[in-house]
């Protein structure tokens, strides 16, 4: 008999207010608990570790890892990250989320290392930074799914501050000083002139959101929804508006994904999706949020550059049943598995590997003869050098998560 290294996982439900309701709770099959159920953690990260059962008994994921690191995650990722190097999610973005950025591993190093020197609690509102990682994160869209993405290519931002009327004075801003410069003036804009300078914009818009005659494409649509949403709504203009005209604004169609490396200024807009990110909260937020913003720090590690998205459609491995999101992320990697009735899926795990079922049923089974049954919404984890097979009657979609081989 092998030892054994296939487990039924559970993860958790994080109550984020800009979650959805209904989602999340339909996908895991539990009830409606009134409370926004935003995203759903599978690993080990310290403050929201997924339960596993070992032995009959009752254990999570960090404390399987703790007691044998190098058997469980693999000698190499042992070595290079000393832990599950990843966090697996469901979102559910039902209002936008705060415009954010996520540090270099360098950067988190010092900033962790500084914030601890000056006694600041690791749950204070006003930290930075709840860990020493980076956070890099690929997403793949579960339904339609829109963001903002980095800033517009010169010409397209040009464009903005040329049509929209109330940006007119910052165009030679941004001929004379660039993206920093640009960014620099609207963030550390006081908030009275912030207040000033888009209330005109904002009565604009605002009806025609409200009318419903505006397309997700423009920006404009997303700027209503921030004041319509904000309970302070004309009152005190959010500076995050600036960005949502500033950045590329995606639509991202299921199965298509994009990878946010650090410095990317993004936010979620609206949809669902799976993500996979290095294992981290650290988050340096911008704008559209009520929580703690912190501009210095932000412009600080935020990429002052172009970008052109790449939607990524994955590759089609093992006979075309798995699709793979390839990024420059060695944390991680995330694929697609779809099994149609009575097909199999071989496998041997180069890492931890965790799987969830997004759609149908199906039954894993390891080297041990020992099967585990997975319907839509369950999760298993595979330990390193796992062999199992995964097969099923009914048609199944799984999402994996692990490490790339090191």
């Amino acid at each position: 008999m092998s030892e054994k290294k296939l487990f039924r996982l559970e993860g958790k439900v994080q109550n984020y207010a800009w979650g959805g309701f209904h989602y999340i709770p339909s996908l895991l099959g539990i009830p409606e608990t009134g409370k926004p159920s935003a995203e759903y953690w599978m690993g080990a990260h310290q403050s929201a570790p997924s339960a596993i059962t070992v032995n009959g008994g009752a254990s999570t994921l960090d404390q399987l890892i703790k007691a044998n690191p190098e058997s469980v995650l693999g000698p190499k990722v042992w070595k290079r990250f000393g832990e599950l190097p990843y966090l697996f999610k469901i979102l559910d973005v039902k209002d936008m989320l705060s415009i954010q950025v996520h540090p270099t591993k360098a950067e988190a190093e010092k900033g962790f290392a500084r914030e601890n020197e000056a006694g600041i609690p690791l749950n204070a509102s006003h930290r930075n930074y709840k860990d020493a990682n980076h956070k890099p994160e690929i997403m793949v869209a579960l339904s339609e799914f829109w963001l903002l993405h980095g800033f517009l290519p010169e010409d397209k931002l040009k464009e903005v501050l040329k049509t929209v009327p109330e940006f007119a004075s910052l165009a030679p801003v941004f001929e004379k000083e660039g993206y920093f410069g640009l960014y620099k003036t609207v963030m550390e804009m006081p908030q009275e002139e912030v207040n000033t300078f888009l209330r005109p914009l904002a009565e604009r818009v605002l009806p025609a959101y409200q009318a419903g005659t505006l397309k997700k494409a423009d920006p404009a649509f997303w700027t209503g929804r921030a004041i319509a949403n904000d309970p302070e709504g004309l009152n005190r203009l959010d500076r995050g508006i600036f960005s949502i005209y500033f950045f590329n604004i995606l639509e991202v169609h299921p199965g298509e994904a994009v990878f946010q490396d650090a410095g990317i200024p993004h936010a979620y807009l609206e949809g669902q999706n799976v993500e996979l990110m290095a294992n981290s909260d650290n988050v340096l937020r911008g704008g559209l949020t009520p929580k703690h913003i912190d501009v210095p720090e932000l412009l600080k590690h935020t990429r002052f550059e172009a970008v052109h998205p790449k939607i990524l459609t994955g590759a089609a491995v093992k006979g075309g049943v798995e699709k793979i999101y390839h990024s420059p992320a060695p944390d991680f990697e995330v694929s697609r598995i779809v099994l149609q009735p009575g097909e199999r899926y071989e496998h041997t795990s180069l890492s931890t590997e965790i799987l969830l079922v997004l759609d149908g049923s199906g039954v894993i089974t390891g080297a041990d003869g020992e099967g585990i049954s997975l319907g839509k919404g369950q999760a298993a984890v595979a330990l390193f050098e796992a062999g199992y097979k995964i097969e099923s009657q009914t048609g199944i979609t799984i999402y994996k998560a692990g490490v790339p081989a090191l």
